[in-house]
């Protein structure tokens, strides 16, 4: 008796391990290779959470997209290339009645002190591709941006957001 007891203690355990979300965390770096935060990216049903939490930025607001090639080796970071498009047609911004591109994300708050964080959803991206969302894990990876200045969710092609000042590469698969 003792024996079962055992082993449906432990088959009760064994189920309650349950696998959550694919999740990847990223780290952001400056243009010189310094520290500035990390980006957490969790698969969702449908789509993408990203928690960003960043740190050394000038106060305001900052642009924020998905870029599409996980390379932040210049440190001007174009290797990382344009935003994520998820589709022939590439028109920038939230606030576009044309559409969107996948990449496009809103704005990033920095405080008096650098430091900023926030939790913002894509419906349009997915990790693995999944129900045929932009996949942000493809051959060549794809990476998180800063930018220097904010998005006005508008202006053609990137929102008039500046200078890349933080990146921070999402592994390809």
């Amino acid at each position: 008796m003792r024996g079962f007891l055992i082993a449906c203690a432990a088959l009760s355990m064994a189920g309650a391990a349950v696998a959550g979300p694919a999740s990847v965390t990223v780290a952001l770096k400056g243009p010189k290779g310094e520290d500035l935060g990390k980006a957490t990216l969790t698969e969702a049903p449908k789509g993408v959470l990203l928690k960003i939490e960043a740190k050394g930025l000038t106060p305001g607001w900052h642009g924020l997209h998905f870029h599409e090639k996980g390379d932040c080796s210049s440190a001007d970071f174009k290797s990382a290339g344009g935003h994520v498009h998820g589709g022939s047609t590439m028109v920038h911004g939230l606030l576009n009645p044309d559409a969107n591109e996948a990449g496009d994300l809103p704005n990033l708050y920095v405080a008096a002190d650098g430091t900023g964080a926030a939790e913002v959803f894509s419906p349009w991206t997915s990790l693995s591709g999944e129900g045929g969302r932009t996949k942000l894990q493809d051959a060549d990876g794809s990476a998180v941006v800063v930018h220097a200045s904010p998005d006005d969710h508008a202006t053609q092609p990137i929102g008039g957001a500046g200078a890349r000042v933080a990146c921070g590469v999402i592994a390809g698969g």
